[in-house]
């Protein structure tokens, strides 16, 4: 959650933060770091001399990922190499793309191809190639199609999966006997390359009634700031509809949102004003030092990733898929993110983040942090293209 605060003296945490924030990025602009990022994927340059990370963020990645600190440290370092070689290896593969993923264990990046031909231009930048039956395209029909049909509450979510070259259909174990899943089932099969899978439970968005904590409210309902954004920041649109007003912790006026849409999409935005300001940083909570935001670049499949909320405060996990359908009660919202990243209520609109680049804002899940679940964010790229924002970065 970047830090964006309106100075008071009833909240000696919040002023402590809002200084060291304002600290890291005098630090940053010092050292001639200063950056924009727009809409499109821009992820900063990372000096040899700069670390991957700060100390406590490895810390966290360690707890969470069951990492030692240099293998927090060498992976975060590969994960960096991994995003600038999927967009080489993207434009090398052409139509035959059939998507990608980071290999933990290697340290590297996979990409499929479904033309054997171009296996040679892909691997020559630096990636792992496998040969698959079907392209990112063809995948991209399928999930069209399941998209066009109607789920019932029993289908989780749908997401086009490279590694098996299918588009994977979620279905909760409970529910798979259902008639309404068996024909929505059988539907998906006829729409193209489809495999099924079991979740253990439904997936629901995380907004939350009125509590304690370092919120900001729409109306009862409390959900957690994404990423700064020039004149104000990005959220979840399930957390209030345009127009709306917002208030932040201590319940002075922030705002509105000039934008939101839910479902179909679960994003929004919010003017900031009336003595409030943002800065690029998002929140560590104590459990890691608060983190600058440098850009936007695009994680794969695989890589590690931490979330920031009002509730659950800090975690961290991995990106487990792309592209994913996601069948919420209220109805379906499409290219959203799953990741292994716990979520609770109140955590909603909530920063994912992969390192110093902002990944997205947190939609709903399933689970909690007590015994863990599954988490999925709305991209941050399709947000800032979607309302011309530019995300303010260190």
């Amino acid at each position: 959650m970047p830090e964006r605060r309106k100075a008071t003296p009833l909240r000696r945490t919040t002023l402590l933060r809002a200084g060291l924030s304002t600290a890291l990025l005098l630090s940053t602009v010092a050292t001639g770091l200063g950056t924009q990022a727009s809409a499109a994927d821009t992820p900063s340059p990372t000096p040899a001399t700069r670390a991957p990370a700060s100390a406590a963020l490895i810390t966290a990645m360690q707890q969470d990922l069951g990492l030692t600190r240099a293998e927090a440290t060498t992976r975060l370092k590969a994960e960096t190499t991994a995003r600038t070689v999927e967009r080489a290896a993207r434009r090398a593969a052409g139509a035959s793309y059939g998507g990608s993923w980071f290999d933990a264990e290697r340290g590297g990046l996979t990409v499929a191809v479904s033309d054997s031909s171009r296996s040679r231009a892909v691997a020559a930048t630096g990636a792992r190639v496998a040969v698959v039956r079907h392209s990112e395209r063809q995948l991209d029909a399928t999930m069209d199609r399941l998209d066009a049909l109607d789920a019932p509450s029993g289908v989780s979510s749908w997401h086009v999966d490279p590694q098996s070259s299918s588009v994977v259909v979620s279905v909760v174990a409970a529910r798979q006997d259902d008639n309404d899943v068996q024909a929505f089932v059988s539907r998906a099969r006829k729409a193209g390359p489809v495999t099924i899978r079991e979740t253990r439970q439904a997936p629901r968005t995380f907004a939350a009634g009125t509590v304690g904590g370092d919120p900001y409210y729409t109306g009862n309902v409390r959900c957690s700031i994404g990423f700064s954004v020039y004149g104000g920041f990005v959220t979840a649109g399930h957390c209030g509809q345009a127009g709306a007003g917002v208030s932040g912790w201590d319940r002075s006026y922030i705002g509105n949102f000039q934008g939101s849409s839910f479902p179909d999409n679960d994003y929004a935005w919010v003017n900031v004003g009336s003595g409030w300001w943002t800065v690029p940083v998002v929140l560590g909570w104590g459990t890691v030092s608060d983190q600058l935001v440098r850009g936007s670049g695009e994680a794969p499949v695989g890589a590690s990733i931490c979330r920031s909320g009002s509730t659950s405060h800090w975690h961290c996990g991995t990106v487990l898929a792309k592209n994913e359908t996601v069948n919420y009660s209220q109805g379906a919202v499409h290219q959203m993110t799953k990741t292994s990243v716990c979520a609770e209520p109140g955590d909603s609109g909530g920063s994912f983040i992969s390192g110093d680049q902002a990944q997205g804002v947190t939609s709903g899940g399933w689970g909690n942090c007590s015994s863990g679940g599954e988490t999925w964010y709305q991209p941050v790229n399709e947000i800032l293209s979607r309302y011309g924002l530019t995300l303010h970065t260190a």
